[in-house]
């Protein structure tokens, strides 16, 4: 009776390891559903797919690139705190480049590879996105906007990019990096392997830190533009401006962070942004009002007194 229970289990293990086993599967046969969508019932899909029209602002396709990338769990390994990553963290290329792109998707889960910010007019939902169902491929392309931007490039399963499948995509010179790219740049909020044990109170320390440092940089990014930024002679001494503000707003953001605690506590950075906007606001219309009164105080015309009759 054992002997017979022990095979059935043995036969039972060895369909189920053959069940779960999927084979690689290249998705090239997929149904066309118009605006760029493709998609199959395997679990392939290309979405945004644009493959002649150009971007506004761009005469002519300027290169013609491919690229293959690789998803899966194995290329988190290198990047402590992290769970799935893909084989490339930062990409760039010519504006107006047609880029075709090729993704491989190595796990037995699935993942995509998601590019934001795309002009709407002609990507829909300003994204261009390709998806595979655990190990097999998939190929897309497109045409990048002109100008120099980063792009965010994610897997928008849940907790995926939050867990490191999450790269930046440059296009011309780019514009900044995005934060807490794996290798690239730091995290907003890192990881903690001291084995101190957790305070809440340090936590919460910590994340207002990081959202008035993260609003400061807000600020000082859409600063209207003076005539030395507009000037190509000035970039240095734009670019050292900048990072001076930069630097001052993070230092004050440090400074005044453990006092600010209980104010901005739950709120996320947006709300953050609007709240340091408003009390701003207020104290530049504070300022105003106190130099008027004062120009009005010292430079006023006294009354002259007329003479007695």
């Amino acid at each position: 009776m054992v002997k017979t229970v022990s095979i059935a289990t043995l036969i039972c293990a060895l369909s189920i390891g053959g069940v779960s086993a999927k084979e690689f599967q290249e998705h090239n046969n997929m149904m066309n559903h118009g605006d760029g969508h493709l998609m199959d019932m395997d679990g392939g899909m290309v979405m945004g797919q644009n493959t002649d029209t150009l971007p506004g602002g761009c005469d002519k396709i300027a290169a013609t690139k491919e690229i293959t990338v690789r998803a899966g769990h194995k290329y988190s390994e290198k990047f402590p705190g992290t769970m799935w990553a893909f084989d490339q963290q930062e990409f760039q290329f010519e504006p107006c480049t047609k880029l075709t792109v090729h993704f491989i998707n190595e796990d037995e889960i699935r993942h995509q590879w998601m590019m934001h910010g795309l002009p709407k007019y002609m990507y829909p939902k300003g994204m261009f996105h390709l998806e595979v169902s655990g190990p097999g491929s998939v190929s897309g392309t497109l045409i990048l906007p002109p100008g120099d931007k980063t792009y965010l490039v994610h897997c928008d399963i849940a907790q995926h990019m939050e867990k490191g499948m999450k790269a930046q995509l440059k296009v011309g010179k780019g514009g900044e990096d995005l934060p807490s790219i794996p290798g690239v740049t730091a995290s907003v909020f890192p990881d903690d392997y001291s084995g101190k044990p957790f305070s809440l109170q340090e936590f919460v320390t910590q994340e207002t830190q990081a959202k008035i440092a993260s609003a400061a940089a807000a600020i000082a990014a859409s600063a209207p533009k003076t005539d030395a930024q507009t000037n190509g002679n000035a970039g240095a001494a734009d670019e050292s401006f900048l990072s001076g503000v930069t630097v001052v707003g993070l230092a004050i953001g440090i400074i005044i962070g453990p006092l600010l605690t209980k104010r901005f506590k739950g709120m996320s950075v947006g709300e953050v942004v609007a709240t340091v906007f408003e009390l701003i606001s207020h104290s530049i219309g504070f300022t105003v009002e106190l130099i008027a009164k004062l120009v009005k105080k010292f430079l006023g015309k006294k009354a002259i007194p007329l003479p007695d009759k």
